[in-house]
């Protein structure tokens, strides 16, 4: 069972989740992979620190061209629609930041001059955080400046393939990143918060979900109990509300050190292993 967690903005708490669960399933004697798609800015290496590791390149085709035989045609500039290759008389440039490895320039060369080349645009880190023997974290790192995070989370997500029980940590939001990481899950917990910009981007994140098809709870983070206004719409709108989460202050002084919450107080730790019975029991309907 593959579970993403996501939000409609940042700052709710999604990471929050994400590596909670992960330590309370793992607790409990699941063998958890936790993967950090969150590639412009991954966190949870911050709280799940150590251990042994390996880390492996990710890069991108990006075109080649053998001067000796292009023709300064400019069929492959015409045909880019990123203006990854621009052509003159006599001169050819190739953008690397630009260009979106379709391969649409190899094929529209008549004179066969372009080739591919592998460029690094980021990497992924694997490791085994010794605070769980049962925790596998794959941490998904974008390099600085690169356009696109896709082609690191989609290698993020291949890594994925064989495990029995995966936690993804996605990007915010609505955008590409947060598609990529969401495609393929069993189910999505969106990652809330009780105010005015909480509910308007979690309507976002909705419809993106019902867009894919993919099945999605919400969790209410940093509940005061005043909370009728994510209440009420998702009431409105039939969609499960699987746990609010108390504002704690001893929740944030313990991630201002480091440390995840769930390791220290056993109450959370069971709140997080009964959201994801719940959603196991929901998932066999």
């Amino acid at each position: 069972m593959h579970i993403a967690i996501a939000s409609g903005k940042g700052g709710t708490g999604k990471s929050t989740v994400a590596s909670n669960m992960a330590f309370a399933l793992s607790e409990s004697g699941y063998d958890v992979t936790l993967a950090d798609c969150d590639v412009e800015g991954p966190n949870l290496h911050l709280f799940l620190q150590g251990g042994e590791y390996d880390t492996e390149d990710v890069t991108v085709k990006i075109p080649l061209i053998d001067r000796s035989r292009c023709t300064y045609c400019g069929k492959c500039a015409e045909l880019c629609k990123f203006n990854a290759i621009s052509c003159f008389p006599g001169h050819m440039l190739v953008f690397p930041e630009l260009c979106h490895s379709c391969g649409g320039c190899v094929i529209a060369c008549p004179e066969n001059a372009i080739t591919e080349q592998e460029r690094k645009v980021g990497a992924i880190k694997t490791s085994y955080p010794p605070l769980s023997g049962k925790i596998k974290l794959i941490t998904g790192i974008l390099n600085e400046g690169e356009h696109s995070s896709v082609p690191v989370i989609d290698q993020v997500k291949e890594r994925l393939k064989d495990a029995d029980l995966a936690l993804i940590d996605v990007a915010p939001g609505t955008s590409c990143n947060m598609v990529a990481g969401v495609r393929g899950c069993d189910h999505c917990i969106l990652v809330t918060e009780p105010t005015p910009f909480g509910l308007h981007d979690l309507k976002l994140a909705v419809e993106v979900l019902r867009e894919m098809g993919i099945p999605f709870s919400i969790i209410i983070n940093k509940s005061l109990g005043e909370d009728r206004i994510i209440e009420d719409y998702c009431n409105g709108e039939g969609i499960e509300v699987l746990e609010k989460i108390p504002y704690d202050g001893t929740v944030a002084k313990l991630y201002s050190i480091g440390v995840l919450p769930a390791s220290k107080m056993p109450g959370l730790s069971k709140m997080f292993l009964s959201m994801f019975e719940r959603i196991k029991a929901g998932d066999k309907q």
